[in-house]
């Protein structure tokens, strides 16, 4: 293991490319090591490797390709704990800026311009911070997400845990899942979601259910049942797709899932119009989407190792899965993390109860790099 990271330290050191991820519940830690500095852009999503793409759709996704990069990987220990850097929180955006955003928000859905948008703000740690480390802590703290340190010289070190699937791709099945609601773990999932949460749900199970209709023979979607991610509750519902054709046209469905309902509100197109006007920053690569993309993998159709004629029937398909880019940060060189947080705002919201939902997935990550 720390072969593995000297050997990703030293790729930080060249300033090149790379990724370093864990898929959730796994022990297996994966690294996308870019041979040159160059950067990449999917055209069409049928490229191998591994896809960063940001929120806004019309903005094109960094990848790191297969074909130019070196993998490998390692089995994740946990048998030393990772203490944090002491840093101090400081606030970049006030309470009521928040709360005026929100305000705004529900005039807009009482207005009936709106149904749903999903609004977010940005905070500011100061200290000194090693993207290693973070990275270690995160896999410790978050062993059901899916964990990531991002770098690219031209765009930035990002670093996250997101329990978020936007959609999980193996020849014609599809899967994805409808993710809503938050409220702080307390040591049991048998909890009581109120109205605004319930309907949050709703609002986003709907619109992946007939966002992919017309494209599948069927679809499974399952009861909505109560997630935990680190010391936060969601509501989930999963859903699975078989396509029409042979195998799935990622870029369609990709263009028609993202940004889903769950990251940018309803109608899509209305919700990121006013995300685009009223929040005071640009989210670049929050509430975007990222994993791998066009994974070759091969799986065999007799369990039984010993026998000759088993590689004959192993079944090579493409995989791809992708995350909803949430609970990250992105590392700055003048030594400040930025952490970004947001919540889906209804009819039902409140205004304060929203502000507060934002400081409990702040402290969520925060508490990764400070002594929270």
């Amino acid at each position: 293991m720390d072969n593995f990271f000297d050997q990703i330290t030293q790729h930080f050191l060249d300033k090149r490319p790379l990724v370093v991820y864990s898929k959730p519940d796994s022990k297996i830690v994966k690294a996308l090591l870019q041979n040159d500095k160059s950067i990449n852009y999917t055209r069409d999503y049928n490229e191998s490797g591994f896809v960063f793409a940001p929120f806004d759709s019309k903005e094109q996704s960094v990848l790191i390709p297969l074909h130019l990069s070196e993998q490998v990987v390692s089995e994740i220990s946990m048998k030393t704990k990772v203490e944090s850097p002491n840093s101090v929180l400081k606030y970049s955006s006030n309470k009521n800026q928040h709360i005026e955003l929100v305000d705004k928000g529900i005039s807009a859905i009482n207005n009936f311009e709106l149904k749903k948008v999903v609004l977010s703000r940005v905070e500011t740690i100061e200290g000194h911070f090693n993207a290693i480390t973070i990275f270690k802590t995160l896999l410790q703290a978050y062993p059901s997400a899916f964990v990531y340190c991002f770098y690219h010289p031209k765009i930035g070190l990002w670093l996250g845990a997101t329990p978020e699937t936007l959609m999980q791709v193996e020849g014609n099945i599809l899967n994805t899942m409808a993710l809503a609601g938050t409220q702080t773990y307390k040591g049991t999932r048998d909890v009581f979601w109120d109205t605004k949460d319930i309907e949050e749900q709703k609002f986003v199970t709907k619109y992946i259910i007939n966002a992919l209709k017309s494209n599948t023979k069927s679809l499974n979607v399952s009861e909505v049942k109560t997630v935990r991610a680190g010391t936060l509750l969601h509501l989930q519902t999963d859903i699975e797709a078989i396509v029409n054709k042979r195998s799935v046209d990622l870029k369609s469905v990709i263009e028609t899932l993202h940004p889903t309902p769950a990251i940018c509100g309803l109608p899509r197109e209305e919700a990121r119009d006013f995300i685009f006007k009223h929040e005071a920053y640009e989210r670049e690569f929050y509430t975007g989407f990222l994993g791998e993309l066009n994974i070759t993998t091969s799986t065999s159709r007799n369990a039984n190792k010993r026998n000759v004629e088993n590689n004959a029937y192993r079944a090579v398909r493409k995989t791809s899965e992708l995350f909803v880019n949430l609970r990250c940060m992105q590392l700055k060189q003048n030594n400040k993390a930025l952490i970004y947080v947001g919540g889906g705002i209804t009819k039902d919201s409140r205004p304060e109860h929203e502000w507060q939902e934002t400081v409990k997935k702040l402290e969520t990550m925060a508490s990764v790099i400070t002594n929270l």
